[in-house]
């Protein structure tokens, strides 16, 4: 009779523990715990019952262990990375409260640390509920419910995974756990082997899926498409029309300072004996004259510098040319090579597929640098003229001014 009433006092704290545990994980527990959730607690608690009954565990033993199977990812409520220290919390703050023995409360908490992956179970009761909280790798639903995991994953720990990184990972897990219950072998092993098979055929699919992927990347990048081509034809012509721009700009520029400055010469020196003692009475006439000179002098040499050609040299390095840090297709840096040394570097962009592109790439990132420099001295060349011609003609007005 006290024994049966022993047993009925078992069965109730364990229901007890199962309602407390359903309230506290409804309540509190996060919708988006799609794995680590109520189904997974009670999938444990059975799994540790029925392989506790297999191994013929006593009735207080058999209790701590489905104790700590409710209580063992209570501390999903709080935190994710390491939960199994707040289920311990938890689990021993209910369990003082129905007055549960101290010694009983510890070994409980042991058995739940011994979910923790990084552990190692000690003790039988350790072992199955291990086995129990690791059963879904020797169930059918195993890749289903690795889905829910992974998704769980990507939540809370920020880890994603391509699809062949996953099913890399899944392979080696399951290779590395095995069961260490002799019942759980016995009950999930015939299951565990099917799984790791699968798990091989879909890592090798994904392994394929891999490779014919990179195949047809790099054969996009190899063959000349249409719009890649149209789009480097595109570029090529309009940094050649910028660039003519820029030296038709230059060059007018370098003309009309050229003809001003011929004529001021020309005028001064024709009209410096006529003029005589007259001309040096007026000597305000000197800065604006100054003036426009230095101005049309400024703007020619900012406009011839921006036309003159600018030719790039390198030191020939086969690294280089293997890594596709020079273009070789432009003469600035194949003129000062010898010819078995430019032979030997075009062969090498023949025989890299990527190298195709590469090189023009390049050509056109050094012909975006030539366009930026000569449009930069360019507008200093038509910034010191403009200036100029509104300083000359203020100093002129008074100079005119003064005069009269």
């Amino acid at each position: 009779m006290e024994d049966k009433t022993i047993i009925q006092q078992q069965a109730k704290i364990v229901l007890q523990a199962k309602e407390f545990v359903a309230a506290l994980f409804k309540e509190r527990l996060s919708r988006k715990l799609v794995y680590h959730n109520f189904k997974h607690t009670c999938d444990t608690v059975s799994e540790a019952q029925q392989l506790g009954e297999m191994h013929q565990l006593p009735e207080n033993e058999m209790q701590d262990l489905l104790l700590a199977a409710w209580f063992h990812d209570t501390g999903y409520i709080k935190t994710y990375t390491g939960h199994e220290e707040e289920s311990v919390r938890i689990a021993t703050e209910w369990l003082e409260r129905q007055l549960y023995p101290a010694e009983r409360i510890e070994l409980i908490a042991e058995l739940i640390m011994a979910t923790k992956h990084t552990n190692q179970p000690v003790g039988l009761l350790q072992e199955i509920i291990v086995d129990a909280d690791l059963s879904n790798i020797g169930k059918n639903t195993f890749f289903a419910t690795a889905e829910l995991l992974r998704l769980e994953w990507e939540i809370f720990l920020d880890k994603f995974y391509s699809e062949r990184e996953w099913a890399q990972f899944q392979m080696d897990f399951l290779l590395s756990t095995t069961f260490r219950t002799s019942e759980a072998q016995r009950r999930f092993a015939a299951q565990l082997g099917l799984n790791i098979q699968d798990q091989r055929n879909n890592l090798h699919t994904e392994v394929k899926k891999e490779k014919k992927s990179e195949k047809k990347h790099r054969k996009t990048l190899a063959q000349p498409k249409r719009g890649i081509e149209t789009m480097f034809r595109n570029t090529y012509r309009t940094h050649l029309n910028l660039s003519a721009i820029a030296d038709n700009k230059a060059n007018m520029m370098i003309s009309l300072n050229a003809i001003i400055i011929s004529v001021i010469i020309t005028y001064l020196s024709a009209k410096s004996s006529v003029i005589g003692t007259d001309f040096a009475q007026h000597r305000t006439l000197i800065i604006p004259i100054g003036m426009l000179l230095l101005t049309t002098l400024g703007s020619i040499v900012f406009a011839i510098i921006s036309a003159q050609p600018d030719v790039t040299r390198f030191t020939f390095n086969e690294k280089k040319v293997v890594n596709r840090n020079v273009n070789l297709l432009f003469f600035g840096n194949f003129t000062n090579l010898t010819l078995e040394e430019f032979q030997q570097g075009m062969h090498d962009i023949m025989r890299d597929k990527n190298s195709l592109y590469t090189n023009m790439v390049t050509d056109i990132y050094y012909l975006g640098e030539v366009l930026d420099r000569k449009y930069k001295i360019l507008r200093i060349s038509y910034t010191i003229f403009m200036v100029g011609l509104v300083l000359t003609v203020v100093s002129f007005a008074v100079a005119l001014l003064t005069y009269g």
